[in-house]
């Protein structure tokens, strides 16, 4: 079974930018390495991400899938493959965010809930540091104390070129296998 691999980031950028170059080159390149594309499946970094998903050789039908924010479908920018629609708006962040890992390509304040969301289900993150938003804050940083992994380098992990993304996916994924069991039940004393 191929991963799933979300690409989180800005939903408005400049057209021809340098996130929207990054975005597109990593879709491609996530296609290229046998992986599969999530998104919340709009404009901006979502679009560019499936965009570059549909233009690699190893594109094939289902590669891109998008979470929706609302119940329309017709929000789905023209790359997405499989759309589901939530109906849950931001909240469906947590869900976009559960993918076998995430990467991040600059970003606001919906791109920081889901890596705060990803880091919580110990998913894989890594942060695009070649743009700016919360992706390059955070690379090389801890959200918190957890314990996400055996990996005594577990963190953000920054990249700086896409071709980089591809490496530490490839060498640290299969550390980030632990799926999220909620929140532990604490017992109450009597």
């Amino acid at each position: 079974m191929r991963k799933i691999i979300a690409v989180i980031g800005d939903g408005m950028i400049e057209e021809g930018g340098v996130k929207e170059q990054t975005a597109f080159e990593l879709g491609k390149a996530l296609v290229d390495a046998g992986y599969r594309i999530q998104s919340g499946g709009l404009k901006g970094i979502m679009k560019a991400a499936f965009r570059g998903a549909h233009a690699s050789e190893k594109y094939r039908e289902g590669d891109t899938v998008a979470i929706l924010p609302s119940f329309d479908i017709t929000h789905a920018n023209e790359y997405a493959d499989i759309v589901i629609p939530t109906g849950l708006d931001l909240y469906r962040n947590t869900i976009v965010a559960s993918a076998s890992a995430v990467i991040a390509v600059g970003g606001g304040s919906g791109t920081l809930s889901e890596i705060a969301n990803a880091w919580a289900m110990r998913r894989l993150i890594i942060g695009m540091t070649c743009v700016e938003g919360w992706s390059n804050r955070l690379a090389g940083q801890r959200l918190d104390n957890r314990k996400r992994t055996d990996i005594e380098e577990d963190k953000i992990f920054g990249a700086a070129t896409v071709a980089e993304a591809i490496a530490l996916l490839e060498k640290y994924l299969p550390a980030y296998t632990e799926s999220y069991g909620g929140i532990p039940k604490v017992e109450r004393s009597k």
